[in-house]
């Protein structure tokens, strides 16, 4: 098994981590929250004391970070993490960020001989703890290949979508789309409701018929329609608001360099903000169904 390094133990690195070690996997793990490293060292990881002191004789570092600015400040510069990582290493870089700062990362991983893979997420808290995220992976097929172990013992769906940076391309696409189906379906959902109809027995008409979607399916936001869903717990846990907003900004960002016209993802990115100044950060991205209600 792989000697590997997890830097990020927050809601979704920490439960990822834990699959490594289910998977037999030595592990050494870091995180700014010292609560963290004590849960998994409590469960068989080794604790680092800092960044430097987790990658430290590893052959395979990752890294679960909030935003770009966190991933160039870990890893970039004069005394940046690039430098005490091996050559030949692979770094696995699992945060969302922009495509033009995953692309930075990768071509200074190569001036030092590590294999970089961007490699966002999609799957939520529940997939992390399942073992049953979406792994969408920018860089070399070949190093893809020997990391490949690696995402199984995280992950059920592992794409190759492209070269450097096409993972996070890939991410920022289907996070958009999936704001504007919570959207669409929760608006919806407010005017049936507002018209009389019971909200279970709409979203059972929709979800069987041309307005199906993953959101219906799954992840519904209207409170007691879905039991296990976050709305049917006001909102608590989940995928956060805030970095829903975050991820459609870098869509936005992602549009303006390729000129890309998309008018759904910039409105989806003004409600979402809406939230945010409305102190709805902190809840799951679904609570956007209290914007057609309250």
């Amino acid at each position: 098994m792989s000697k590997i390094a997890f830097i990020g133990l927050g809601h979704m690195g920490l439960p990822m981590a834990r699959n490594l070690l289910k998977a037999g996997h030595d592990l050494r793990v870091y995180d700014l929250v010292q609560a963290a490293i004590d849960e998994l060292a409590a469960e068989g990881a080794k604790p680092a004391r800092d960044a430097r002191d987790a990658v430290s004789g590893t052959q395979v570092v990752i890294t679960m970070l909030p935003a770009s600015k966190h991933v160039e400040g870990l890893l970039l510069g004069d005394g940046g993490l690039l430098a005490s990582i091996a050559p030949s290493s692979l770094l696995l870089e699992c945060s969302t960020i922009a495509p033009e700062s995953a692309r930075k990362v990768h071509a200074a991983a190569k001036a030092r001989g590590i294999e970089l893979l961007d490699a966002p997420v999609s799957g939520g808290t529940a997939g992390a703890a399942a073992g049953t995220l979406t792994f969408m992976v920018g860089g070399e097929a070949a190093a893809l290949e020997k990391a490949r172990p690696v995402f199984e013992a995280m992950g059920k769906n592992i794409f190759h979508a492209g070269p450097d940076g096409a993972g996070q391309v890939a991410k920022v696409c289907n996070n958009q789309l999936l704001a504007v189906q919570m959207i669409g379906t929760a608006e919806s959902m407010a005017l049936g409701v507002a018209n009389g109809l019971d909200p279970a027995i709409l979203a059972e008409i929709m979800r069987q018929s041309s307005g199906g979607n993953w959101v219906l399916e799954r992840y519904n936001p209207w409170p007691g329609v879905m039991p296990n869903a976050p709305a049917s717990r006001d909102y608590d846990g989940g995928f956060m608001a805030e970095l829903m907003t975050k991820d459609l900004g870098l869509a936005q960002e992602t549009a303006q360099h390729s000129l890309s016209s998309t008018p759904m993802g910039a409105l989806a990115l003004q409600l979402y903000r809406l939230l945010l100044k409305q102190g709805k950060g902190k809840k799951d991205f679904s609570v956007v169904q209290k914007l057609f209600t309250e």
